[in-house]
């Protein structure tokens, strides 16, 4: 199929963080731009007032006419989460569409442009993002589809500088569903390779295949930065490709980070990568996690061309992504930050680095499942994560695309969780129930729809500190 000469695309779940930014991509380019998604959100209304039509209702009627009368130059972008019984995707099945899954349009728009492709269980949206907004913001021509909205661009699509043809792809490779194998990486980034999705890939053997497979795209003279643990875990010692390979974390690694202070909203640190350091930068996303994602932006801003200064300064001004580690509230006596960690290595990473930050005070911790399917494969390392905090608040599991599971709820954590405070709460209930404690650092957890009460439990704690 030939993209540029497309007059319509038309998406089913147009209101999912990466589709968006493929319709934001075709809308920015002159095609018509349609969608389908469940429910109304912050994004879809976004995408409504750039000019794309979007409706909620799964029907033949809903349809565009211009997308129903011109088949042979439109194309259905779709994705995994739609379910078998949708009218419209089995509509365009039956009439003959071309239908592609969002990762392969991705893979073609991408295909002849160097690309550089983020993986990783977690870490990737964070490290894409700052990978994108380093160059962009050191004068590169890049464009940029990432998997949240950046806080420096309020989109999850940076576009490219038109009078300039060379133009350098960042990508977030998402692992679900094997989306990744779809691209093809000049230079690749793998952040984690931790067991997820078991649900696609069955075990956790299958799901380390996916990965290799996807280093294997990387092109020839291509280059691999990759965590160390991630290294080790998909046994990369007897690839024999002509590919460089550098390792990166904190205290270890060809590239690592050095001197680390965790402060109140910044991290300090030390770049190193043999004999090259670049000393006392700060990150305003704070988090030990976010450190060891800055260090493969850093090598590749200076593979590209960039100063110690333009690193220093891109790194100083970049502002993280929404729901990556936000902070929310930051006084004296209350802090509020949200995160949308939803697997037990995430939430681990994410804890260490708020106790670090606030290591005098209490921390109570929200957290939402996600998926029936990830709370029962990851039972046991959830309990352990959320042990961390002083007082746990377990809400019941957020299903997205499942079906309920007989035995599986949240309350099957709580036995295991060794918190010297732990509860099961309503969503409906929280916030009367947080009003009752004690609260000086509070976090929110979580991928589902958690993110609904973050902003009255903000407004809460900035009601109740403006009367102090």
């Amino acid at each position: 199929m030939n993209l540029k000469k497309l007059h319509n695309v038309h998406f089913l779940g147009i209101g999912g963080i990466g589709m968006s930014a493929l319709a934001r991509w075709f809308n920015h380019i002159g095609v018509k731009v349609s969608g389908y998604d469940r429910t109304p959100s912050p994004l879809t209304a976004s995408l409504e007032s750039e000019g794309m039509k979007i409706t909620y209702e799964d029907t033949m009627a809903t349809i565009p006419t211009d997308v129903k009368a011109d088949k042979d130059n439109t194309l259905i972008v779709w994705t995994p989460a739609m379910p078998k019984d949708s009218v419209q995707l089995n509509y365009f099945r039956d009439q003959g569409f071309d239908l592609m899954k969002r990762a392969a349009v991705l893979g073609m728009i991408t295909s002849d442009m160097p690309t550089i492709a983020v993986a990783g269980t977690h870490g990737k949206t964070t490290t894409s993002s700052m990978i994108a907004h380093l160059l962009k913001s050191g004068g590169k021509n890049i464009a940029a589809f990432l998997g949240g909205i950046t806080q420096n661009y309020q989109s999850n699509l940076i576009l490219h500088d038109e009078d300039n043809k060379e133009v350098t792809v960042v990508v977030e490779a998402d692992e679900f569903d094997r989306s990744f194998l779809h691209l093809h990486p000049n230079v690749a980034v793998v952040t984690s390779a931790d067991p997820d999705h078991l649900d696609i890939y069955g075990d956790d053997k299958h799901m380390m295949e996916g990965f290799r497979a996807f280093v294997e795209l990387i092109s020839e003279h291509g280059k691999l930065y990759i965590h160390t643990k991630a290294y080790k875990k998909l046994g990369l010692d007897s690839m024999t490709r002509n590919l460089t390979i550098l390792q990166y974390g904190i205290g270890e690694g060809e590239i690592n980070a050095v001197n680390i202070e965790a402060l109140p909203a910044t991290f300090r640190f030390d770049y190193q990568n043999g004999s090259q350091q670049i000393k006392g930068l700060e990150l305003r996303m704070p988090g030990f996690h976010n450190v060891e994602n800055a260090l493969p932006a850093i090598s590749i801003a200076l593979d590209l061309g960039m100063d110690e200064e333009a690193i220093r300064k891109g790194l100083l001004t970049y502002r993280g992504v929404k729901r990556r580690f936000e902070i929310w509230v930051q006084e004296e006596d209350r802090v509020f930050i949200d995160d949308y960690a939803h697997h037990p290595e995430e939430i681990r990473a994410f804890l260490t680095s708020v106790k670090a930050m606030y290591p005098q005070k209490k921390l109570t911790a929200v957290f939402q499942p996600h998926l029936f399917t990830r709370t029962r494969d990851f039972a046991k390392g959830f309990s352990e994560s959320l042990s961390l905090a002083d007082e746990i608040v377990l809400l019941d599991i957020y299903p997205a695309r499942e079906l309920p599971i007989e035995g599986v709820t949240a309350s099957m954590l709580l036995e295991d969780i060794t918190a010297p405070q732990k509860s099961l709460q309503t969503k409906e209930g929280l916030l009367d129930y947080l009003k009752a404690s004690n609260i000086e650092v509070l976090v929110t957890i979580g991928a589902g729809d958690i993110d609904r009460l973050v902003s009255p439990i903000a407004n809460w704690l900035r009601h109740e500190e403006s009367k102090v």
